[in-house]
């Protein structure tokens, strides 16, 4: 569906759980258009409340965050806020994020680590009611549009399924999943059966294994994010 607004102002939200990237995209956001109005929440619940008192034109979401994923969120959106576009900001570069994300509706996906040259093309494009996808996202995602890149196993995989993976991968307890999904542990312990059983693996260190040898964990930057300097930075 095409969105194109009929305001001449346009209301951005920014959802994503580190306040040192909501401050970054602000501040690469502010010079591009004095006529945008910018609003930040940090997880997924607050998003849907936000948008339940306000109209947003474009949502900006990060995939990884606690409780609510970035997936799950996109799918509520779209669902109850069919009129909002929605734009994803991740720090995963692998084809099959931005695949599911533009599956369940997202307008476009720009990578982190390209949002400094990116972010306001990408803003302008989608709001206008086109697509957008990190150039170097690109070739890939057509690829596999088309068939002509080999299908993955962890493809197979649901949604929470690939989260858990990911968190397997960087090397969080099961405990620690649990806590930053909401989840309980035996629910994450199930996952965790269906993805070995999914991925044909029988132990947690060949989980581990697959999970790096196909770049399934979370970016360093993220940790980064969560330690490091308190100064807001406008590159993520």
């Amino acid at each position: 569906m095409n969105i194109k607004y009929r305001y001449s102002t346009m209301h951005l939200l920014l959802v994503d759980d580190h306040q040192i990237v909501r401050e970054g995209l602000k501040r690469l956001l502010a010079p591009a258009n004095s006529e945008w109005v910018v609003s930040e929440v940090s997880n997924g619940h607050e998003a849907l409340d936000c948008m339940r008192q306000q109209r947003v034109d474009l949502a900006i979401v990060d995939l990884s965050m606690p409780g609510m994923s970035g997936l799950d969120l996109i799918r509520r959106i779209k669902s109850d806020h069919p009129a909002t576009a929605v734009l994803v900001l991740s720090m995963h570069a692998e084809e099959q994020y931005a695949m599911r994300a533009f599956k369940l509706g997202a307008n476009g996906y720009v990578t982190k680590d390209s949002a400094a040259t990116e972010l306001v093309t990408a803003v302008n494009k989608v709001a206008a009611g086109g697509t957008y996808v990190s150039a170097s996202l690109a070739e890939r995602v057509v690829q596999q549009l088309n068939g002509s890149s080999q299908k993955e196993q962890h493809q197979e995989l649901s949604n929470r399924e690939l989260e858990v993976l990911q968190r397997i991968v960087a090397g969080h307890r099961l405990t620690e999943i649990a806590e930053e999904l909401h989840l309980s542990v035996k629910t994450v312990s199930t996952h965790k059966a269906r993805i070995q059983e999914k991925l044909e693996l029988t132990s947690m260190a060949a989980l581990i294994r697959y999970g790096i040898e196909h770049h399934i964990s979370e970016s360093l930057a993220s940790e980064q994010l969560r330690t490091g300097d308190d100064e807001p930075q406008p590159v993520m």
